[in-house]
């Protein structure tokens, strides 16, 4: 997602500092971006980025707080987006609890214009990394929990019929074609069926 002349990246700005943040809008204004708010506590993060839906929040911090984390990782479990902070600590406690609360990009040593562009831009790179394996991940976690489940099936067809596993398994894709269904869901009725 790279920033044209045709779309603009909205962006959230958090930054507790007034003058700081009006220099930021600037640079990130300069660059194209369009700046659809801006706050000074994390405390208001969650509600702004509903009610503004921007494409990426950028925090502009001395050293990131707890309150501020807390409100991240609520944001990255509900509504996550890339997430740019900008902070002069270099802590490794605070860098870790920053990146586990959400953050795509934490930042060192405050925030230049010239590296903003860059910086954004691989911070989006590594959030849709990150949001596919996520989305690989549940889907590998579903096809495991489908196939727990038609293993348990086949062991009542099994029981009920006195077959052999392989002949269970074909009762149940039968079933499945018959009724329209996926082997899953097939599987998941004829054991609600046995409670």
């Amino acid at each position: 997602m790279t920033v044209s002349a045709e779309v603009k990246l909205k962006v959230l700005l958090l930054d507790a500092d007034a003058s700081r943040a009006a220099g930021v809008r600037g640079s990130l204004r300069a660059l194209g971006y369009e700046v659809v708010g801006s706050i000074a506590s994390g405390a208001r993060l969650y509600m702004e980025v509903a009610r503004l839906n921007p494409d990426v929040v950028i925090i502009d911090v001395n050293s990131p707080d707890r309150d501020t984390l807390e409100h991240l990782c609520c944001l990255s479990r509900d509504a996550p987006r890339p997430v740019v902070m900008f902070a002069h600590d270099d802590d490794k406690a605070k860098i870790r609890a920053a990146i586990q609360a959400g953050v795509s990009a934490y930042v060192v040593r405050g925030l230049s214009a010239d590296r903003i562009q860059p910086i954004v831009e691989v911070a989006i790179a590594r959030f849709e990394e990150h949001r596919s394996l996520r989305a690989e991940i549940a889907a590998v976690r579903a096809r495991l929990d489908e196939r727990k489940l038609v293993e348990r099936a086949k062991g009542v067809v099994m029981q009920r019929n006195g077959c052999s596993e392989n002949e269970a398994y074909c009762t149940l894709r039968q079933l499945a074609m018959t009724q329209q269904q996926s082997l899953g869901d097939v599987a998941r009725a004829l054991l609600a069926g046995q409670g």
